[in-house]
């Protein structure tokens, strides 16, 4: 199966984690890397880096060594949309994005939308009822805090780019400082 590779390194500040990647992604080589996937728009324009990162694979590399900011997902196998993605690849992604995180013990994961937090957190068997609350959980995966913030996907029309600059900006604010923990490249 071709995927997109984990961009991870021990000592992140944050690792973000989406629910699958995308047939564009998978394609282009890079995380979110569907032209109208808001992520990149939002984190060019947020705290989370000082400057601008044309999305891409180096903009992930960058992200990784300079900022301490990695990428993975739930469940590893690309889909056109996640209503193709079945209980049994939820169940081994969650057990693989749980023993990833222990591994690298990066201070955050950092869930892009609420159906990626619920799939991970249902299939590692906890209790998420009720509707997902943005910012920050009460929940940790080892020493690493869980902060969930809206989906970036096109597909997600309920929170414009502004607002997914606010919850960036959140992030960043809950981040340690990148001097502690990112390398410079």
């Amino acid at each position: 199966m071709k995927t997109l590779p984990d961009a991870v390194r021990g000592g992140l500040r944050a690792l973000a984690v989406g629910i699958n990647p995308s047939l564009p992604s998978v394609r282009a080589g890079f995380y979110f890397a569907n032209p109208r996937n808001r992520f990149w728009p939002a984190l060019n324009a947020s705290r989370l880096v000082d400057a601008p990162l044309p999305p891409g694979p180096r903009a992930v590399e960058v992200l990784v060594e300079r900022y301490g900011i990695g990428f993975t997902d739930v469940v590893k196998r690309p889909t056109a949309g996640s209503a193709e993605l079945r209980a049994r690849e939820y169940r081994e992604g969650a057990a693989r994005l749980e023993a990833l995180v222990l591994r690298h013990a990066p201070a955050v994961v950092w869930f892009q939308g609420a159906q990626a937090w619920r799939a991970f957190a249902r299939h590692a068997g906890w209790d998420v009822a009720g509707r997902v609350q943005w910012g920050p959980r009460r929940e940790a995966i080892g020493r690493a805090r869980v902060f969930v913030t809206p989906n970036p996907s096109p597909a997600n029309a309920s929170y414009a780019l502004p607002a997914l600059v606010q919850w960036f900006d959140a992030v960043a604010a809950f981040l340690p400082p990148v001097e502690r923990t990112a390398r410079r490249v």
